[in-house]
Order: structure tokens, then C-alpha cells, then sequence
């Protein structure tokens, strides 16, 4: 293969078609299917591919007979083409914001533990001193929030990087690690005992976040680590409301960051069974795209979130 071009000689030749219908070549596999969806006829897919295939000298589809499959340079190129779209339409957003009279926006992902102390506090924060930004909240699990993040769907996430994909593209500011509780309503049978182990909570009704989450893989090899069976009565949840209304209503139990339920706790209404479960998920932080400048309001949003983290964890600034 040739040398790569200079970037302004890439600039230069790339069109916000072939951009597109790089996504939709991921999302399809299939050149007829693509070029469906972009609105062009297929010689016209092919020639344009074979553009962007020239322009950076390399192959980005492995053409099958069942249709295309992207190499590793295309993945590159895609991830990068589905930020640029997001960027884009980020962009139309937010000057309707500005057209309608906001003065900004921002967009935060966040997991469970600080989305009910950090980002609340310093969504407030920010509000009382600039009442005109929009500010948009998720919450979910690290990996869809940082895939997110990735593909510019988000400004800033307070998650952890659990793998290696896309790493090097993200910057993150480590905050605090969580040890997790097992919480139950103060009316549970086993409430008070301060000798519990989880031998007996085997047979519990227990509260789960859906499979493939971090938090519930690593439970599950807590019990198997020691020679317990894994939990049978279950229901499953990421919702903190749903779950505080489950442990107030039933004997079921949960395993917890005790902040994210302390009101609860402090009122009586809920109960710590056992202080620290042994779940090992490691550190969450303040993660953005390392080479992506903020907007104006995702920055004012980062220095409140920054502000706040300081008074919740100060050894994260020592």
C-alpha cells in the first residue's frame, strides 16, 4: 500500500457522503442495502468507497459473498465518521438551543453511585449560576456510557474504562472506588444481627442489575469464590426507585453503594446487612474525549462536576 496522505489532503478529498455511508456500510454489511439507506445507487456506493479506499491507501471492507465485513483500518475510520455525525448533529442542537434562548448545553452519562450524589450536585451548582443551559443526564452502566462517549453522544461520563477499546482517545480524572453493602428494609427478619455473612443470604429473595452487568457478574463470583450457589429467587433492576420500593414493600435484599441510599438508611427506612459484600469493580472518574474540545457549556459543566468531586473526594486531589 502507498504512504498514507497528508491530513489536509484527506480533508480535502473526504464528503459528508462517503462519511455516511461508511456508518451505514457498518450497520448493514451490505453495499446494495447501504447505498439504499444513503439514498444512491450502488455503482455510486462502490465508487465512492473506492474513493475513500485510495484517498487513504488502505482497505477498509473485506468484500464476502454475503456482502462486506470492515478491516481494522475501516473500524478506525468508522468510529471516527459516526463521531464526526454526532458532532455534527450536536452541533444543529445546539444552536436550536441558542436560537430558543438557551444559553448552552451539556450532556452527562453517569453510573449509579455518583449519579445520586455528584452529578445532582453539581447539575445544581451549575444551574443556580447559569440558569439557561440545558443540561441532559443518563444514567447506565460503564460500558454503554463510554461507547457512547466514544461516538460523541456524550460530553462527559463519570464511569470507569473497563477494556481497552478506544482507550487511548479518552482522558479520565479517577475519583473514588465503591465498597458495596447489602441493604434490606428495617423490617427484614435478619435486620439488626450484627454477625450476618453471606452464607446466610443464600436463600434470599435477591435484587440484581440485568446480565451482563459488572456489578452483578462480580456478585455472583463472590458466592461461587465461597462454594456458595448463586442466588436463585431474583429480580432484576437497575432502577434505584423500583429497587427502594422492593426493599421497603419485601424481605428481598440488594447489593449497594450504602451513599446512594443513605437518606433511607438514616430514616430508618432501610437497613445495612452486611457492611461490605466484597464486590471489586474499581475506580470510577470524570472521563472525556482526550483530543475533543468541549462546548461552551460542557465546560462550565466539567468545572462544577470537578468543584463538587473535590468536597466528595478529597484523596482523589491529594
Amino acid at each position: 500500500m502507498a504512504k498514507l496522505p497528508t491530513n489536509w489532503f484527506i480533508r480535502s478529498r473526504l464528503k459528508t457522503r462517503q462519511i455516511v455511508l461508511l456508518v451505514y456500510l457498518d450497520e448493514y454489511r451490505s453495499v446494495l442495502r447501504a447505498a439504499n439507506a444513503a439514498g444512491m445507487s450502488q455503482p455510486a456506493a462502490s465508487k465512492l468507497l473506492h474513493e475513500l479506499e485510495e484517498t487513504f491507501g488502505v482497505p477498509l471492507f473485506e468484500r464476502q459473498a454475503r456482502g462486506v465485513t470492515p478491516t481494522w483500518y475501516g473500524e478506525v475510520l468508522i468510529r471516527r465518521a459516526r463521531s464526526m455525525l454526532s458532532e455534527i448533529s450536536r452541533a444543529q442542537e445546539e444552536i436550536a438551543a441558542l436560537k430558543s434562548g438557551l444559553t448552552g448545553q451539556a450532556s452527562i452519562g453517569t453510573v449509579l453511585n455518583p449519579g445520586t450524589n455528584l452529578v445532582p450536585m453539581a447539575v445544581a451548582q451549575l444551574k443556580q449560576k447559569r440558569p439557561g443551559i440545558l443540561v441532559a443526564v443518563e444514567l447506565d452502566y460503564s460500558k454503554p456510557l463510554i461507547a457512547k462517549l466514544l461516538k460523541g453522544e456524550l460530553d462527559i461520563v463519570i464511569a470507569r474504562i473497563l477494556d481497552s477499546h478506544g482507550a487511548e482517545e479518552l482522558q479520565t480524572e479517577p475519583l473514588a472506588d465503591e465498597r458495596h453493602s447489602v441493604i434490606a428494609g428495617a423490617h427484614h427478619p435478619l435486620a439488626g444481627r450484627g454477625d450476618l455473612r453471606l452464607d446466610d443470604l443464600v436463600d434470599q429473595g435477591w435484587i440484581l442489575p440485568p446480565p451482563g452487568s459488572l456489578i452483578r457478574d462480580r456478585l455472583i463470583s463472590v458466592f461461587l469464590q465461597r462454594g456458595l450457589p448463586a442466588p436463585g429467587n431474583l429480580v432484576e433492576s437497575f432502577s434505584l426507585p423500583v429497587i427502594i420500593s422492593l426493599l421497603r414493600t419485601t424481605d428481598m435484599v440488594v447489593a449497594l453503594p450504602k451513599e446512594t441510599v443513605q437518606s433511607d438508611c438514616d430514616s430508618g427506612v432501610l437497613t445495612v446487612l452486611i457492611e461490605d459484600v466484597g464486590i471489586e469493580i474499581g475506580t470510577f472518574g470524570i472521563v472525556t474525549r482526550r483530543e475533543q474540545p468541549l462546548s461552551p457549556g460542557a465546560q462550565l459543566m466539567l468545572a462544577e462536576l470537578r468543584n463538587v468531586a473535590r468536597k466528595l473526594y478529597p484523596a482523589a486531589f491529594n
